[in-house]
């Protein structure tokens, strides 16, 4: 099924930062920032065990048991299977060292095999006191977590997850299934397989006024040509483009620092906000579902909520392009 007809709204909401990313919240905070986006009229929430080995689908569970389970969509990740045991020492993330260092403290296992995945699944269903998930995602089988075994991870994903998530499918389990991750290539490799065939993929980082270059080049038109819908994740880029300091997870580097100066002195010439201008760009291209920002406050649901409704002048886009601070191939929402 399509994940444009499956999903509700063009704006999700993304829970890692619930799993006590970069910083400890409050448990009254990241419960009233999942109300926020509710009575904002958010309806598609979007979770996985890694974000705080557990943490953030037990939170979003526990707002989401107030609300009427067909009113929204809901989507988690397999690849990782949360154990009672406690970690010791520090994790080992690849590039994301230290990214839930304030999360629950369980040791996870990272692991894509069909029986990973249907305890993956169960343990989340638990965790979110739901009996049912709408899109289940295979989670980080991709460079930056696995460096040179990252084609290992793939092919237990592909022999394993992949095959157990196309069979719930069909079997009407869930609606649909597809990749989760940080990278293009593990999504353009399975997109050029036979099978089995992904109704979608959320890919976080690779699609913002920042970094959209190489997702343009071959992934995205492979997904056009096989009607594979696309959700954006961390359309902020991890933060900068919201205000924080974070890029790609780390502390921003000089050069994007400057790319966000001179962004943000070209919205301020059109009387724009770069929230409006990051959101609406990830969503101008026709593969976009849905853009899923996190958020730990409520006020940043609100203000999610109004930048995509502002209305962001065609000057601007022309602007944009012009200073060459978006990719000429890129369609910007004036385009249409």
């Amino acid at each position: 099924m399509s994940i444009k007809n499956i999903l509700s709204g063009k704006l999700g909401f993304g829970t890692a930062p619930l799993g006590n990313m970069f910083r400890a919240i409050p448990e009254d905070e990241a419960a009233a920032t999942v109300e926020a986006a509710w009575e904002h009229g958010v309806r598609y929430f979007d979770t996985a065990p890694f974000y705080g080995a557990g943490l953030a689908e037990e939170r979003l569970g526990r707002v989401l048991a107030g609300k009427p389970r067909d009113a929204y969509v809901l989507s988690t990740k397999v690849g990782r299977v949360v154990l009672d045991e406690h970690e010791e020492g520090a994790r080992d993330l690849g590039e994301k060292g230290g990214l839930f260092e304030h999360g629950n403290p369980n040791k996870m296992l990272h692991v894509w095999t069909a029986d990973a995945t249907e305890r993956s699944i169960e343990d989340s269903l638990q965790r979110l006191g739901t009996d049912r998930l709408d899109v289940v995602w295979v989670h980080d089988i991709a460079q930056d977590f696995h460096g040179d075994e990252w084609l290992a991870k793939f092919e237990e994903a592909r022999t394993g997850a992949f095959r157990v998530l196309g069979r719930l499918r069909d079997e009407g389990v869930i609606k649909a299934w597809g990749l989760g991750v940080n990278r293009t290539e593990p999504i353009e490799l399975t997109l050029s397989l036979d099978e089995p065939r992904p109704d979608g993929f959320l890919l976080a980082g690779r699609y913002t006024l920042l970094d959209h270059d190489h997702a343009l080049q071959r992934l995205l038109p492979m997904a056009q040509e096989q009607n594979v819908d696309m959700v954006v994740g961390g359309p902020y880029s991890s933060g900068i483009l919201a205000g924080g300091t974070h890029f790609e997870y780390q502390h921003a580097p000089g050069h994007i620092v400057r790319r966000v100066t001179e962004l943000k002195e070209l919205t301020a010439r059109h009387g724009v906000s770069v929230k409006a201008a990051a959101l609406q760009f990830s969503l101008a291209h026709p593969a976009t579902a849905a853009v899923i920002p996190g958020a730990t406050r409520p006020s940043r649901i609100a203000e999610d909520t109004a930048a995509l409704n502002e209305t962001v002048p065609a000057a601007f886009w022309h602007d944009l392009r012009a200073a060459g601070l978006v990719s000429p191939a890129a369609p910007l929402p004036h385009d249409a």
